[in-house]
């Protein structure tokens, strides 16, 4: 069980810190407000790091179904461990989402904008179309995983360091392929807080989504996939 509550509290403080950054650039009288992409990606990173900080000791710190999968596919975790390990971040960014509400109630209340609400539970497409939408999470996603496998690897012996170079790899993710999408690159991260929007009582809030929802819960699954069976390829050659 610890291993699952591990999983449960890190996918959660990833979402009250990502969603929370996105939420004070979003809302109407934050302090943050209008700050810029520049200021949420580097939120983004920053919380990635506090989770994996947090509870990496524990559980590995996968906090998203796309990298659990991945690993299980290249032999590198348990596949009995991974319906377990899905539920957890599922409900920790559930929940996540419900704090980010209740930290933000008064300025949810003061925004009028019911996209820019949604925006600060899930992610949405620049232009909209699934072909390149998925396309563009299946790279961001391939990346994600082939860089903490790289950045893990034993030979870079990186040590306590290594919650940080992913936090700083997110961060270059957002940077440089989160415009497309807003780079879900995780399944949890969307879905969770997704289902948050639909339940809690947002005033003026709009439909969650839906019909694009599929997108960033399938996509980073086969990207994540993809990106450790490449790195898993590579590794063959380089060893």
């Amino acid at each position: 069980m610890g291993v699952y509550l591990a999983e449960f509290i890190g996918t959660m403080i990833l979402i009250l810190l990502g969603n929370g950054v996105v939420a004070n650039v979003v809302l109407n009288k934050s302090k943050g407000n209008n700050s810029g992409w520049i200021v949420i990606t580097a939120g983004w990173g920053f919380a990635v790091a506090v989770a994996v900080y947090v509870t990496g000791w524990v559980s590995g710190a996968h906090i998203n179904p796309a990298v659990t999968v991945a690993l299980a596919t290249i032999g590198a975790f348990d596949w009995g461990m991974v319906p377990g390990y899905i539920a957890a971040q599922v409900a920790g960014a559930f929940t996540g989402g419900v704090l980010v509400y209740l930290t933000y109630k008064q300025h949810y209340d003061e925004t009028e904008d019911a996209d820019g609400k949604l925006a600060t539970f899930s992610t949405g497409p620049a232009i909209s179309g699934a072909k390149w939408n998925a396309t563009t999470e299946i790279i961001g996603s391939a990346m994600l995983v082939m860089g903490v496998l790289g950045i893990t690897n034993g030979n870079n012996n990186v040590g306590p360091m290594a919650a940080l170079l992913v936090g700083i790899l997110v961060w270059s993710l957002g940077l440089s392929l989160g415009g497309p999408t807003g780079y879900a690159i995780n399944p949890a991260r969307d879905l969770g807080p997704r289902i948050a929007h639909a339940l809690l009582p947002i005033k003026g809030k709009r439909d969650s989504d839906w019909a694009y929802a599929w997108i960033p819960v399938v996509a980073p699954i086969v990207g994540g996939i993809i990106g450790a069976q490449l790195y898993a390829a590579c590794l063959a050659v380089w060893s």
